[in-house]
């Protein structure tokens, strides 16, 4: 099944248009700029780690349920020609 070139192109669009957002809370900013303020980097850093952390995970999960739903797929596929070679 093929994605309309549309589709990919409206996508692609919307990917490489940059919207630049301060999306932090109140508290999270203001204990970063305290800690940069005294020197300490650790806080920061720590805190984009955790961001990351959040990031990834729900794309790993769903990479993991598609990669068994593909590989179950398959499986079942190859079952329904192994069986129509013995019926034909």
């Amino acid at each position: 099944m093929k994605a309309p070139a549309s589709l990919l192109v409206f996508l692609s669009l919307i990917m490489l248009s940059g919207v630049d957002a301060l999306a932090q809370c109140a508290m999270c900013r203001a204990t970063v700029e305290a800690s940069i303020i005294d020197g300490q980097t650790t806080i920061a850093s720590g805190l984009n780690t955790g961001i990351l952390y959040l990031l990834v995970m729900p794309y790993l999960l769903i990479g993991v349920i598609a990669f068994f739903w593909y590989r179950n797929s398959k499986a079942n596929a190859k079952k329904i020609q192994v069986r129509g070679y013995r019926q034909g």
